[in-house]
């Protein structure tokens, strides 16, 4: 197994918040309960969203097939990835630090492929070295909008790292940095997450925002970006504002950052896509096939900014 040697700086990376206390951050307003949310999302879910996320997933992912191959959804939020994966012929390993998340991913398993053996869901975080331990490597490793979550990314993406094979996948979304537009969308979310007055204003002042910038995408683009946002990913714009709003803890990062802290680590680039809005920029790497007995490699890698 991949051993943490703790070798990266401390000003470079964080130490994580404490990985077993869910309930006292979303108390303390330190955290968004992104599950509640995701179960709203699963009342509207049904085989058109499920098919329009799996065109999604393959165009982005772009393998041959995923039979016989081994993945994990760090972060699986409602299970929706996990489900594709799982339909796609890979065996899956979904876990999520959002207890209500994991009971989402396990709806979503109960009512698609109940009894399923080759889909195991358990509760746990990506900042946990002694959870992810116990985990086996993966040949794809998939984090789609979740790592920025963390309250410790760059850590998480490095621990995300550790979980792929050689000749593995890694696939990240990670939210786009956009300097002072960044800061104060940091600044709405800890505001939404502060108590019911706080949510109410943020949402006041949030949803006319997002919904003015998806109304002029109308104009440029003439075409009904709102009936075409669910295409994209099978996603509900409504349910989505409120996950934006809310989506306490929060960091970004370039493009740039993303590309030199995991290249730095033996990955290569397979397919990217980016933004210059306030959306997330999307990464396939592989990894190569070299085995890393001591981590050397991944000790090394430091945050791009250094």
């Amino acid at each position: 197994m991949f051993k943490l040697n703790g070798s990266i700086a401390h000003s470079t990376i964080p130490d994580p918040p404490n990985a077993s206390n869910w309930h006292d951050q979303v108390s303390s307003g330190e955290r968004f309960k992104f599950g509640k949310n995701w179960r709203h999302f699963l009342n509207q879910l049904n085989e058109h969203s499920i098919e329009r996320s799996r065109r999604s997933f393959d165009e982005m992912l772009d393998l041959d097939e995923l039979q016989g191959k081994r993945f994990v959804d760090v972060g699986s939020g409602s299970g929706l990835s996990s489900l594709i994966a799982r339909n796609n012929g890979a065996t899956v390993v979904s876990f999520d630090f959002d207890p209500e998340c994991v009971a989402c991913t396990q709806e979503i398993r109960d009512r698609y492929r109940p009894n399923d053996t080759e889909w195991t869901i358990i509760e746990g975080s990506v900042l946990d070295s002694d959870f992810l331990d116990g985990l086996a490597r993966f040949d794809v490793v998939y984090s789609w909008g979740v790592l920025h979550h963390t309250g410790a990314m760059w850590l998480a993406i490095k621990n995300s790292m550790l979980l792929v094979e050689p000749e593995g996948y890694l696939f990240l979304s990670l939210y786009n940095d956009q300097g002072i537009k960044s800061s104060l969308w940091r600044k709405l979310k800890g505001l939404y997450c502060t108590n019911v007055f706080g949510r109410w204003l943020a949402f006041l002042i949030g949803l006319p925002l997002l919904s003015f910038q998806l109304m002029v995408a109308c104009v440029i683009q003439r075409t009904n970006a709102f009936r075409d946002y669910k295409k994209k990913r099978g996603m509900s714009f409504y349910y989505d504002c409120i996950d934006w709003l809310g989506g306490y803890p929060y960091e970004v990062a370039k493009p740039e950052e993303v590309l030199r802290f995991v290249r730095k680590a033996g990955f290569e680039l397979i397919n990217m896509t980016t933004t210059n809005g306030h959306g997330t920029n999307q990464f396939v790497f592989r990894r190569n096939g070299k085995k890393l007995e001591n981590d050397t490699t991944l000790n090394n890698a430091s945050r791009a900014t250094d």
